[in-house]
């Protein structure tokens, strides 16, 4: 098995042509080319009191065409990809460097491309030189896969319980993706079977690894899936939704797998769900989330629980979220840059102020959860390119409102700007000193008369007031301070030439170093 824990370097570029992989760059032939498909899995640890919580898990695996499974470095495999996440669950090519000179001697991931023919066939880049995204649109039908272990008789919920959260009506899945997509997707046609006996007992999924369970997630699914095979039709299949009957390794995940449905190799988003998870609707909104691509959201403290954000269900499912009678805790909306990576942030909707702009922009920006909006709802700022274009970073805006079934418990009506970094994470700006452990503070809410400053100067934000559908904001240039001050911390009387700073109390955001380690370096999500 192929794994890591080392550095890696971007030296390398593939390019993809007919019948094949041209690997280009020095050193390159020393390079191992390896194709299969990429299977992404991330591990959502059961809700605890802060500090008592599990660690969160992402796996990276790449399946060859012959069904090894080789294990890879995650750091490595994001850096090594720049986007790993816009391949979730696609082909690609892996180029391992030689192997190293250590006691494992194991092979470093130097670059991941995509290699399948749906991306050669279409621009596999964007225009800033980075693998984009594939767009998820139209019906995304999902079945629910009941299945209890052999040794465990316990069926927590009927099948008509788990049908009935893929409902239309106010606090279901149904109505909650259509009105987070802006009816960009439907689940049209989902629904729920089992319960299913498995062959094997829980043990013989979860076993001991290191002192410390682990689920074999592909084994769950292929056996899970095997059960169902005879009474369901997976065709036109998007995702299954696997409840489990007893405990995994104390994660919910989510995620891709593959297996023989049907006659075919079929390959689905995937999750897998203890009882804690499928009581409730906002860990399987956030774990079909990562069935659909996304990544975690994160806030800007820097340690390392990437959960602290409640602005994003996938961040902070529970924080800040409504309850129902029924389907416990729900789902809130993703923040804009998640929306916008699944396609569903049309064109009209989304304003990108380029790097060196230097007019003063105003601009009226519309709720993010409001239906048929008028004015942007997503504000993009360009900052300054890098040479590695996964390593500019870019800042978005968006106006949340405490509102309706899914958003109404929200710690207020606000502008929140993330910080889009680290290969594709998307942190939410904190501007208090130091940042809030989770960004329901007023820290990370930016309202009227308060702004923004970006951390390197080049830009400025202040909130002008509020409107029927959202807020207006200013956007300003890089601001020339001249004596040796910093602006005063209270916004002056009348119309000031250069942006005041927040409220007293509160730094300008020119005062926060960003998100990253207390040492100003990236955390590692």
């Amino acid at each position: 098995m192929m794994h890591t824990n080392r550095g890696v370097r971007r030296p390398h570029v593939f390019a993809l042509v007919a019948g094949g992989l041209l690997l280009l760059g020095c050193g390159a032939a020393a390079a191992q080319v390896v194709q299969g498909r990429l299977e992404l899995h991330w591990g959502d640890p059961a809700p605890a009191p802060a500090g008592q919580r599990l660690q969160p898990r992402l796996l990276a695996t790449l399946v060859t065409d012959d069904g090894e499974r080789i294990a890879l470095d995650p750091v490595q495999a994001r850096r090594a990809a720049g986007d790993l996440y816009a391949l979730s669950n696609r082909r690609v090519a892996v180029a391992f460097a030689e192997a190293g000179r250590g006691v494992l001697r194991q092979p470093e991931v130097e670059v991941i491309v995509p290699a399948d023919l749906r991306w050669q066939r279409s621009p596999a880049v964007d225009a800033a030189g980075r693998v984009a995204a594939a767009a998820v649109e139209g019906t995304t039908r999902w079945v629910t896969l009941a299945c209890r272990f052999s040794d465990i008789a316990t069926e927590q919920k009927t099948r008509d319980f788990f049908t009935s959260q893929y409902g239309y009506l106010p606090g279901q899945l149904g109505h909650y993706w259509i009105e987070v997509s802006y009816g960009k997707i439907d689940l049209a046609g989902s629904q729920a079977y089992g319960w299913f006996a498995l062959p094997s007992p829980r043990d013989a999924y979860v076993t001991m690894v290191d002192d410390e369970e682990e689920a074999d997630l592909d084994k769950l699914f292929k056996d899970c899936a095997a059960a169902a095979d005879p009474t369901v039709d997976f065709a036109g299949v998007q995702g299954v939704n696997m409840m489990f009957n007893g405990d995994l390794d104390g994660y919910a995940w989510g995620g891709g797998a593959c297996a023989v449905l049907d006659g075919a190799n079929r390959c689905l988003s995937t999750t897998w769900n203890p009882p804690w998870s499928f009581g409730n609707l906002a860990p399987l909104a956030h774990e079909m989330g990562h069935g659909y691509g996304l990544p975690h959201s994160d806030n800007s403290d820097g340690d390392d629980d990437t959960y602290d954000n409640p602005w994003d269900v996938m961040s902070d499912a529970w924080s800040n979220a409504m309850h129902n009678v029924t389907f416990g805790a729900l789902p809130k909306h993703i923040n804009m840059r998640q929306r916008d990576r699944l396609g569903w942030v049309d064109a009209a909707r989304k304003l990108v102020i380029p790097a060196g702009e230097m007019a003063r922009t105003q601009v009226a920006l519309d709720f993010a959860g409001l239906a048929g909006a008028t004015n942007p709802q997503m504000i993009v700022l360009a900052m300054q390119a890098r040479p590695d274009p996964y390593a500019t970073v870019v800042y978005t805006l968006e106006a949340r409102q405490r509102t309706g079934t899914y958003e109404s418990a929200l710690a207020g009506d606000a502008v929140i700007i993330h910080r889009v970094e680290d290969y594709g994470t998307a942190y939410s700006v904190d501007a208090d000193v130091p940042p809030a452990d989770v960004s329901n503070n007023e820290g990370s809410m930016f309202k009227p008369g308060e702004v923004w400053q970006s951390p390197d100067r080049s830009r400025w934000i202040r909130v002008e007031a509020r409107t029927a559908t959202g807020f207006t904001v200013t956007i300003g240039p890089q601001v020339r301070i001249t004596g040796g001050r910093l602006p005063a911390l209270r916004k002056p009387a009348g119309k000031a030439a250069t942006p005041p700073a927040r409220a007293a109390g509160q730094a300008t955001g020119s005062r926060n170093p960003g998100p990253g380690r207390r040492d100003g370096k990236p955390a590692t999500r």
